[in-house]
Order: structure tokens, then sequence, then C-alpha cells
């Protein structure tokens, strides 16, 4: 099965409300006190919604990427979106858009990942964000990414009712009491990680059973119309109507695991919007996660890996 994106792509936009300047680099290690040589520099646009329109673009597929950016690091996020090709419509905030560092131990291999807060949004701005999902034109919302201060924790909520009236699909990944708030708001998918998960049912969930029983509960009290939960190395499962779906790791070298929960989001999103079954959907999310952990830096997916991978996962030969 090919990847190949159908002549007429369909009208998706992103929305990422806490954007990020993403540096990544290697040290030669991680130590206090000393000046830490970095190598391997680059930047990236980053933040959840950005994430996910990178990966689709990167795919094939042509996503609108909403975002609030402010100061001279919010014009580097629009300088380097455009770098790439992806389409963006900012939403002018106040304040600057933060900037976040991942650093790659080289000795230790482990990966070190300092993200701020971010800015300030005020009232006005987060307003104007809800006036715009009011108008735009699309037929997939994704929102992906935590909320800035000063944000209302029922913000997603609101914004999956307003796609919701719309006849619009609405797809949430984020975190916290904004989570809980938006569940049972007419969200087509919501994607949830184990913590995420925990977080929801007040309790911690162990194994591959526990784990369907609470995701089939959430289904059943009306969170949402389909529920996907990334595993990790242990892949992930989408819940929904149809029943309970699965999908194992696929075999992959991992170098890091940023931005592998938003690559797996757009490959599992455009996996259903190009009309896959929900297996298959699933496993394209599965081949842009596995893909992005095996480079540095944010939402990096090769088109060639990610179709090698899905096939792998499909149980087709190679081409």
């Amino acid at each position: 099965m090919s990847l190949a994106s159908p002549d007429a792509s369909p009208r998706i936009a992103t929305l990422t409300l806490n954007p990020a300047v993403d540096i990544a680099c290697t040290a030669p290690s991680v130590g206090p006190t000393h000046k830490i040589r970095t190598s391997d520099e680059r930047l990236d646009p980053g933040g959840g919604g950005i994430n996910v329109a990178r990966v689709m673009h990167a795919l094939g597929t042509d996503a609108l990427a909403l975002i609030m950016t402010g100061g001279v690091t919010g014009r580097l996020v629009e300088e380097l979106l455009d770098e790439e090709g992806v389409r963006w419509r900012s939403l002018p905030i106040r304040g600057r858009t933060r900037i976040s560092l991942n650093v790659h131990d080289r000795q230790s291999g482990l990966e070190y990942r300092f993200v701020p807060e971010g800015p300030e949004i005020g009232q006005d701005e987060w307003r104007h964000a809800l006036d715009l999902l009011r108008e735009i034109e699309a037929e997939w919302i994704i929102a992906s990414g935590s909320l800035p201060r000063g944000v209302p924790v029922e913000f997603y909520a609101d914004a999956a009712a307003i796609a919701d009236r719309r006849g619009q699909k609405f797809v949430l990944d984020t975190s916290g009491p904004a989570l809980r708030a938006a569940t049972g708001h007419g969200i087509e998918l919501l994607k949830l990680s184990l913590g995420e998960l925990a977080f929801l049912v007040g309790a911690e969930v162990g194994g591959r059973e526990q784990q369907e029983k609470e995701v089939l509960g959430l289904l059943r009290a009306g969170a949402a119309r389909r529920i996907a939960l990334s595993l990790g190395r242990d892949g992930a499962l989408l819940v929904s109507e149809n029943g309970i779906t699965r999908r194992a790791a696929a075999a992959v070298t991992e170098q890091s695991a940023v931005g592998a929960g938003d690559s797996f989001l757009a490959g599992l999103v455009l996996g259903l919007v190009r009309g896959l079954g929900e297996g298959e959907a699933l496993a394209l999310g599965v081949a842009a996660g596995s893909a992005a952990v095996t480079t540095y830096g944010t939402a990096l997916v090769r088109h060639d890996l990610v179709e090698a991978l899905f096939r792998q996962l499909c149980g087709e030969p190679a081409s």
C-alpha cells in the first residue's frame, strides 16, 4: 500500500497555543559548573500542532498551522515554517514565544529536555483564537499542546464544542486539567499517553487488559468518539465503536523521543483522513512515531522511512 497523497487534499488545520523555537544539540557530557560545549545544533519550529503539521507536510498532505506567536522568537518560528514550506497563520500575542532546549549526552546516552512555561496570554488574545475557530474553513481541527498561562482550562472544551457545532472533526492531544475539562465535548479523536490515561481515571493503569478496559470505559462515557493510547516501545491502541485495535511498535534504533507523540498523532489522523481502516490508520501512526525517534530534533520524519515501516507493520513486502 502506498502513502501517496490523494488528488484532493482535505482541509486540515492544526492549533498551537504555546509554540516554541526548539533547539536540539549534542554534548560530550552534561554536568554542573563547567561550560558544556555543544555541537550538531539545529533549530526547529516546535509545539504540538506545529509538529503535527510538519509531519503531515513531510508525508505529502498540506495542513494549515494556526499559531500564537510573539516577539522576535515568534518571527523565527514563522521563518522556520516558511523554510519547510508549511503554511501558517499567526494569532499575534504581546509576549515572546518561548525557546526550548534538548541536549543529548553522548557519554551517558541520556537526553535532557528543558521546556519553559512560555508567555502569559491575555483574555483578548485567547478569545481571538476562539473567534478564528468559528470562521476557519477546515474539515479537521487538530489541537495539540499545553495551554499557556492566562488561557482558561476550559479553552479546549470550548474549541471542541465550536468544531462540533460546525460539523468539523476535532482532535485533541493535551494533558492535565485542560484534558479533563475537554472530554465529552464532541471530540472526534482523543490521543492519550499512559500517564494521561492514569490522570483521567484516577489510578495507575497496568497491563494490556486494564489499558483496554479503562480506555473503553472512557469511550462509553462519551469522552470522545475515538480514543488512541500511545504506549511508546509497546506500540499503541485505538478504541472506537468498531472495537479495539492494537499495533506493536516498529523495530527501530531510538535516538530521541522528542516529537514522537506528535508524529504518531499526525500519522494516525492522516490515515483516517485518507480513508484507511482503523487498523491501517493506527499502523501509519505507529510508523510515523517510530520514524521520529530515529533522528535528533523535533518531528523529523522521512517519507520513505515511514512508508517502509508502515508496510512492515501491515505485513506487506517492501517495494
